[in-house]
């Protein structure tokens, strides 16, 4: 009887780790989620500000090509139009930039996806795994009720005697 009672109490300790565990998980789950979407937003603000910075470009560039055209002979404008090199090639360098910091944010939010579907899967089987331990406990608190039960009636029947 007292290993059935410790064997209880291992599986009852056993279940609430498994427990405690789960929790862990989808607390890890959940922080990755989180994590996915600011990773998410961070893309879409890159994003826009490549698109905003594109657009920059072509109006410069734009602008660089209508100052070339009205101001060719004059060395003030020649001052200008260097300029305006200058400020397009900072943009580019920008835009550059930009789409590194697009493409590397891409890359860690298709890693924090994967690293999601891991832990996902973990808290799956550990929760299937503490299905199984209560299905046994449950199975073991019936067999010690019935032997519960078997002990009674035996001992119903010395006392009988």
């Amino acid at each position: 009887m007292d290993r059935i009672k410790e064997k209880m109490n291992s599986l009852r300790l056993e279940a609430d780790e498994s427990q405690s565990k789960v929790e862990e998980l989808q607390a890890k789950v959940k922080t990755l989620e989180q994590e996915n979407l600011t990773k998410e937003q961070e893309i879409t603000s890159l994003n826009h500000k490549n698109q905003l910075l594109e657009a920059n470009v072509e109006k410069l560039e734009s602008e660089n090509t209508d100052h070339k055209k009205t101001i060719s002979g004059r060395e003030g404008d020649i001052n200008q139009n260097e300029s305006l090199q200058r400020k397009l090639q900072l943009l580019e360098e920008e835009a550059e930039e930009a789409d590194k910091n697009l493409r590397e944010t891409h890359e860690k939010l298709r890693q924090t996806d994967v690293k999601s579907g891991h832990y996902e899967r973990k808290v799956t089987a550990l929760e299937n795994a503490r299905d199984q331990w209560e299905t046994k406990y449950e199975e073991m608190a019936k067999k010690y009720a019935e032997v519960q039960k078997d002990l009674e009636e035996f001992q119903r029947d010395i006392a009988n005697i």
